[in-house]
């Protein structure tokens, strides 16, 4: 009654709807698989809940490899006294925001535990990988442009303020990012490197970036996109922006030529009207910004635990 009534209904489609042990799909000669379990709390927030969360996230890993997002498989770990209504709503969210990101649900699985009327998501996501595109993070090049798609800091302040009480007006950023990234690709940008901006923020990902290339990163704190909202609210509780994370953001390595028009059709793409240039790939290793005030700091990858369950 569950699966049928909820599930199966919100996700309904020819694979998924023969209920085998497993969905046999078209292949290609080259896919790219990624899996990826989801705790949020609270389960609803300003801007998304988990099932939309699941989705994005899941989607987005894929993108950044310059993959065509197809299938997802979807996983609920369900605790007693969970609200089926609750489950309804974050269900149909799932199937919206799968039409939206252009993938099928194809598989899915349902367990209940004991608990307190948790939810939790466990995903798989399919996709293709064209000939000829290959995007990772060692191939980040002296001289390259280092671009994000837009404000930073939107999802980890929406969730903080769900959770302490906050009254603002901060939505969480949590989208699929498959226009704009399928825009390049299709306009032909070179793009070296990508990496959705989420657990650990934009520091973070840019010391792996320069660790896997070898390649230094100089930033320039003027230049990055955060909104005055989040801004106040991250100076107000000591949060550091460069290791606040988003949902809906990206960040995009790609060669000086090219970083003027990728920029423009991120611009142009939904969810990218905030994008900037802002700082780009050098000798050496490490991350430096370039402050406000004039000097410059070396920053890190986020060291002990993060916020916890923000994804």
């Amino acid at each position: 009654m569950l699966i049928d009534e909820i599930f199966r209904k919100a996700n309904s489609n020819p694979v998924l709807d023969m209920m085998e042990d497993s969905a046999v799909v078209d292949g290609s000669a080259r896919i790219a698989v990624t899996t990826d379990s989801f705790v949020v709390t609270p389960l609803k927030f300003r801007g998304g809940d988990i099932g939309r969360l699941a989705v994005c996230g899941t989607v987005n890993d894929l993108l950044m490899r310059g993959a065509v997002p197809k299938y997802i498989t979807s996983a609920y770990i369900i605790e007693t006294g969970a609200d089926t209504e609750i489950l309804e709503e974050i269900a149909a969210s799932m199937a919206e925001t799968a039409r939206e990101a252009g993938v099928s649900v194809i598989a899915g699985d349902t367990k209940v535990i004991e608990g307190s009327g948790g939810v939790y998501i466990n995903t798989t996501g399919v996709g293709f990988v064209n000939d000829g595109v290959n995007i990772k993070s060692s191939n980040c090049r002296v001289g390259d442009k280092l671009i994000v798609s837009g404000n930073l800091g939107d999802h980890h302040a929406a969730i903080l303020s769900e959770r302490m009480e906050i009254e603002n007006e901060i939505k969480s950023d949590c989208a699929p990012l498959g226009g704009m990234v399928e825009n390049m690709l299709r306009k032909g940008i070179e793009i070296h490197a990508m990496r959705d901006i989420t657990r650990g923020g934009l520091g973070t990902i840019l010391n792996e970036f320069a660790s896997a290339s070898g390649c230094g990163f100089e930033i320039d704190e003027e230049k990055i996109p955060v909104s005055q909202t989040v801004k106040a609210f991250a100076k107000i509780l000591g949060l550091n922006i460069m290791h606040m994370g988003n949902e809906g953001k990206l960040a995009a390595v790609v060669s000086a030529a090219d970083s003027e028009r990728a920029l423009e059709i991120i611009r142009s793409s939904r969810y990218g009207e905030n994008a900037a240039v802002i700082g780009e790939v050098t000798d050496g290793g490490g991350v430096v910004m370039k402050t406000a005030l004039g000097g410059r700091r070396i920053i890190s990858e986020l060291y002990g635990e993060g916020l916890p369950r923000i994804c």
